[in-house]
């Protein structure tokens, strides 16, 4: 499916419309954290960097959202870095500490 996404500085995501039952269905907006997509789906840069990360990674990202959605359908979907079974890199440094 298409990736619909925008950069949100003032939230630290980026910002994506998902369609749990096709484009027949309602349109839901979901979105996932910089840090997801710095530190998992490789963005580097600044908003243009994140917004390509997203699309790039679209298939596995939207598929999570859809499952969260799914799973609440009444509360915001925001992906984290542990939605998608990993650590965040400030998690392992703690535990190494």
């Amino acid at each position: 499916m298409t990736c619909e996404a925008i950069h949100c500085f003032d939230t630290a995501t980026v910002r994506f419309a998902i369609y749990p039952d096709g484009f027949d269905g309602p349109r839901i907006i979901a979105e996932i954290s910089e840090d997801a997509l710095r530190d998992l789906f490789g963005a580097r840069g600044g908003g243009n960097s994140l917004v390509d990360a997203c699309k790039l990674h679209f298939s596995l990202i939207e598929a999570r959202a859809v499952e969260r959605y799914r799973s609440a359908p009444s509360r915001p979907v925001v992906l984290a870095i542990t939605d998608f079974g990993m650590p965040s890199v400030q998690a392992v440094e703690a535990l190494c500490a």
